[in-house]
Order: C-alpha cells, then sequence, then structure tokens
C-alpha cells in the first residue's frame, strides 16, 4: 500500500500557508486603515519608486506576477491616478511609467503601516532565525528558478 506524507508534514505546505495568512493580514490591516490599495498594487508602486526604468516584463519578474497580472494591476494604478502611462522616448512599442505626486503619497503614508505588519508576523522570530530563514528560502529560490 502506497503511503502518502502527511500534508502538516510537509515544508512547503507550512510555506504558502504562512505566505497567504500574511497577505490576507497585511491586505485587511491596509483596509482597516483607510487605504483603497492592495498589496499587489503596493509592491508595484514600490518596485517602480525604487527602479523608475524597469521594464514592463522586468516589473512583472520582481513583483512575481504574470504580464497580464501586471498589466492589470498597472491600468488600475493609472485609473486611480498613482501612475502616470506615457509613450516612451526611444521605444514606440514602449511605455514610460511614473509615479504621480498621489501615488508618492500613497507610499509614504503607507509605509509605517507596512512595517507594523511586518514586525506583528515576525513577532516571537529571533534575527538568528530570520537570518535562517533568509538562507534556506534563497537556496530554495535558486535550486528551483530557470537557469
Amino acid at each position: 500500500m502506497f503511503v502518502m506524507e502527511k500534508l502538516n508534514n510537509i515544508f512547503f505546505y507550512h510555506l504558502d500557508s504562512a505566505i497567504r495568512y500574511y497577505r490576507q493580514f497585511a491586505q485587511n490591516r491596509l483596509k482597516e486603515q483607510g487605504f483603497s490599495i492592495t498589496i499587489d498594487q503596493w509592491l508595484v508602486l514600490k518596485v517602480l519608486n525604487e527602479d523608475p526604468d524597469v521594464t514592463q516584463s522586468e516589473l512583472a519578474d520582481k513583483v512575481l506576477k504574470d504580464k497580464a497580472s501586471v498589466t492589470r494591476i498597472l491600468d488600475i494604478l493609472v485609473d486611480e491616478k498613482y501612475l502616470k502611462r506615457e509613450q516612451h522616448a526611444e521605444s514606440r512599442r514602449r511605455y514610460q511609467l511614473s509615479i504621480t505626486s498621489k501615488g508618492h503619497q500613497v507610499l509614504k503614508e503607507i509605509q509605517s503601516t507596512v512595517v507594523k505588519n511586518r514586525k506583528h508576523a515576525l513577532r516571537g522570530v529571533t534575527d538568528a532565525e530570520l537570518e535562517i530563514a533568509e538562507k534556506v528560502l534563497k537556496k530554495i529560490t535558486l535550486n528551483c528558478k530557470p537557469q
């Protein structure tokens, strides 16, 4: 008889569970604080703030989303006036994305909530545990990333 390991004994089940619960927790906290922006929209703004010249393809890679999802997120951010999308100066097939003053304002206002969310999620986790967890997750990422 074939015996499968129990779901509760699978590392990746716990990893996925932690990510899902954290995202749900963080999204609820943003909503409670009066923000209408989603975690994914915030991530896109954060990446664009850190790297204004990022291409849409690179952006999708950095936020771990497919290109179609990123396009939808960008459309919403433009509609909500957090982003401005203009024709790229050097390529007619690209757009230049820039964060508006409203976008910069929401990034600034949301930062303390983001920090509190992380602090809450990492409550009781030591720096040493966090360092080990990061090393393990980076190794898993390298093992699974296409080469």
